[in-house]
């Protein structure tokens, strides 16, 4: 499902006044200043095209809802602060470039009076569990756009949705994969626009050459970081438990458990030979939220480790320390930091985001004291631990930090062109995938493969 333009005339030529650009900014230090960088530049370029200042909003200050990262509760407030005067919502993320000249040109061959979703188009290879398995017969007949190449409302289409938004929120509950969440809604099986393709919305990366046509470019990750954390500076916790301890504990052995300078395995059984600790927890099903909560308070008592990081990880995680270190420089750890790959639950009606647990959970000191003396807790033993902890932040008033690094599933499950743009730093599941091999080709570093053995796991992926 993909539209395809073919200008019938030129609009009158579009103006920086005709456009609001949302930054899709959080409210961390680091995301704060990057997204500051970026209105920064935008606002130059317009002073060099002889133009006026445009609008330029914060996503993160529009109003003290945290929920409104997910764009359709920001949109009633966008669409009616700033369609009046506008003509055009354009979103992008912090590490998205603006060509202001090109984008102009771009939004210039549309008749502002219809409804335009704009974009570059992404679709996925096969079904996959972050989309619910939508479109399952044909999973790429769905395209939806790759918001950090940037993406485009029309006013029209904009204050549409946003009244549609107050009496139908989305179906789920759950906000996992923003972009295709948005493209879903605003397509309502067909009776609203699909993405039309915009070419001039590039993924390529900036320094570039072949990037002149742009409207947008993107940066690469941690431009802007200093240098890496030591890695005495991250206490790595592992929940684990009995049934597992013959095989995913030897997985984590053999893959990255030798990059973490402090590690404990934590379990229902205490086995000497691995070691794990048994902090006196029942293992639950599911949840884990009792034994999450005593990880917290053994890592606040600073018995263990006085690291200023925790990383919380399950059993079955693969996780790249060196770029776990490599992120962590981008932050504060004076600071209630809570990172990792963010979800939602019932974002429309005032709910809370929380870091997925099965990517890995970090926590800088701070903010495992401030959850702590928060008072939090688990209403019961097999609470989902990552979802209570995201309903303590949102209450404490505490960010829950997005990094798009960390996956909760499996490297197949995310659009191949994604990945290839990034360091990924974890991935989750053991599922129909030889996690050696994934780990070998997706997180370990080059300069620690060895030529012979990069060769043989490309074979066997």
């Amino acid at each position: 499902i993909i539209t395809k333009f073919f200008p019938l005339f030129l609009s009158s030529v579009a103006e920086v006044q005709d456009v609001v650009f949302v930054i899709q900014s959080q409210k961390n230090s680091y995301h704060t200043h990057r997204a500051e960088q970026r209105r920064t530049e935008l606002l130059h370029q317009a002073q060099t095209l002889n133009q006026s200042s445009p609008d330029v909003v914060l996503l993160h200050k529009l109003s003290d809802y945290d929920g409104n990262w997910s764009i359709l509760p920001a949109l009633p407030r966008l669409a009616s602060q700033y369609c009046q005067t506008s003509l055009w919502i354009v979103f992008l993320e912090e590490e998205t470039n603006v060509n202001l000249h090109n984008l102009l040109q771009v939004l210039s061959k549309f008749n502002t009076r219809k409804e335009w979703f704009l974009g570059r188009p992404l679709h996925d290879d096969e079904p996959t569990i972050i989309h619910h398995y939508a479109f399952s017969e044909d999973p790429s007949s769905f395209s939806y756009p790759d918001f950090m190449a940037g993406w485009a409302l029309s006013c029209p289409l904009a204050k549409r949705t946003a009244e549609r938004v107050n009496y139908e929120p989305p179906k789920s509950d759950f906000t996992i994969d923003l972009q295709h969440e948005i493209a879903l809604y605003i397509w309502e099986e067909g009776r609203g626009p699909a993405l039309t393709v915009v070419n001039e919305f590039c993924s390529e990366l900036q320094r570039l050459s072949s990037t002149g046509d742009c409207a947008t470019t993107i940066n690469t990750f941690l431009s802007a970081c200093g240098n890496p954390v030591q890695k005495e500076d991250v206490f790595v916790a592992v929940k684990t438990c009995q049934r597992f301890h013959g095989d995913r504990v030897p997985l984590v052995k053999q893959t990255w458990e030798k990059d973490a300078a402090s590690l404990e395995y934590y379990s229902d059984f205490t086995d000497p030979y691995i070691p794990t600790i048994h902090l006196g927890v029942p293992n639950t099903e599911r949840g884990h939220c009792q034994k999450t909560f005593a990880i917290l308070k053994r890592f606040a008592s600073g018995v263990v480790t006085q690291a200023p990081w925790l990383l919380i990880v399950d059993d079955d995680t693969l996780i790249s320390l060196p770029r776990l270190w490599r992120l962590l420089g981008c932050y504060d750890p004076n600071e209630a930091v809570s990172v990792g790959e963010r979800y939602g639950y019932g974002l429309s009606r005032d709910g809370y985001s929380y870091i997925t647990g099965g990517g890995g959970m970090v926590f800088s000191r701070v903010a495992v004291q401030n959850i702590l003396a928060g008072g939090c807790g688990c209403h019961s033993s097999d609470a989902p631990d990552d979802m209570v902890l995201g309903m303590c932040l949102t209450t404490l008033g505490l960010p829950v930090t997005h990094s798009p690094l960390f996956h909760q599933a499996r490297p197949q499950d995310y659009v191949k062109e994604l990945l290839a743009r990034q360091s990924p730093i974890s991935f989750h599941k053991h599922w129909n995938i030889n996690p050696v091999a994934v780990y070998q080709h997706w997180l370990k570093e080059p300069n620690q493969r060895r030529a012979h053995s990069l060769t043989k796991t490309r074979e066997e992926l």
